[in-house]
């Protein structure tokens, strides 16, 4: 199942091509000084421009990590040759990324998952990234909870150890029903507890509030209590998928939260900009910081 194959298409970017590296001196010294660390998940923001300016998109809104999905799928050895060469003339990051389509949660469909798992790693090797998200795919007609439960421990128990040896972690990620109704793991609360049992250094969880809000609510208090299991956590407010501030979501207290926990992973936004992507990017990255810094 694709990730994204909900997603709507990004409004056009109109803006000029930035020049990333006339950050201001306040945006250089705040990156330093956060105590959390940001990304942006790329699907969302600048889909018509070239992947290079893309990135240099991000770094002019003062992010220096990036996550992925799909846009290396045919690329060339070059490509990914200048993609790193571009990553890291700009200081950038690839902190995590998707690529592997094979949901966990059917018992029958496992050694298809170890086997996209396998096939790619070596893609995520080739892009310098540590993390892979994973999917619990959809519910099986006729399967138990409790089998689709135990499934999904089984799968990222093998996967942990094969991942493990290229230094990798798996992030599980919950969605919620409305953005797919047949998808099997919905619930953050479920989600930590598989973590919690699958046991291993090489699998966390991907707490995405946006999804969670949608599905079941009270988002700190879940954060709270397992933030030991939380390897990534992606931003988008409710309803439409939009920047922080535009919706129901508290983030100014999540981004206090995360800090108050010393959350060491990233906080990637994965919104929809309403209005100027430049902007809402910013007022995003500058929301997290001045709450964090609280």
């Amino acid at each position: 199942m694709n990730r994204r194959q909900f997603a709507r298409t990004a409004a056009a970017a109109t803006l000029s091509v930035a020049v990333p590296s006339i950050l201001s001196s306040s945006q250089a010294s705040d990156a330093k000084s956060s105590p959390l660390k940001l990304s942006v998940m790329l699907w969302t923001v600048y889909q018509n421009l070239p992947f290079e300016q893309r990135l240099e998109k991000v770094v002019d809104a003062g992010f220096h990590a990036v996550e992925l999905v799909k846009e290396f799928d045919h690329w060339s050895e070059e490509d990914f040759r200048l993609a790193n060469a571009k990553k890291r003339d700009l200081g950038i990051t690839f902190d995590a990324t998707a690529g592997v389509w094979t949901g966990i949660a059917d018992p029958e469909a496992r050694h298809k998952f170890i086997a996209d798992l396998r096939r790619f790693l070596p893609v995520a090797d080739k892009l310098e990234c540590a993390a892979i998200i994973v999917l619990s795919g959809d519910r099986i007609e006729g399967l138990s909870r409790d089998a689709h439960h135990q499934a999904c421990i089984e799968a990222l128990k093998q996967g942990a150890d094969i991942a493990a040896k290229q230094n990798i972690t798996l992030l599980l990620e919950n969605i919620d029903p409305e953005e797919n109704p047949r998808y099997y793991l919905t619930s953050v609360a479920e989600g930590f507890e598989i973590i919690r049992k699958v046991d291993h250094p090489h699998v966390k969880f991907l707490y995405d509030f946006y999804h969670e809000q949608i599905s079941e609510g009270n988002l700190i208090e879940k954060l709270e209590k397992n933030i030991g299991q939380v390897g990534l956590a992606h931003i988008a407010d409710v309803p439409g998928r939009h920047q922080p501030g535009t919706g129901e979501i508290n983030y100014a207290n999540i981004f206090r939260k995360l800090a108050e926990l010393n959350y060491g992973g990233y906080a990637a936004m994965e919104f929809e900009p309403a209005g100027d992507p430049l902007g809402a990017l910013r007022s995003a990255r500058e929301l997290a910081i001045r709450s964090a810094q609280d």
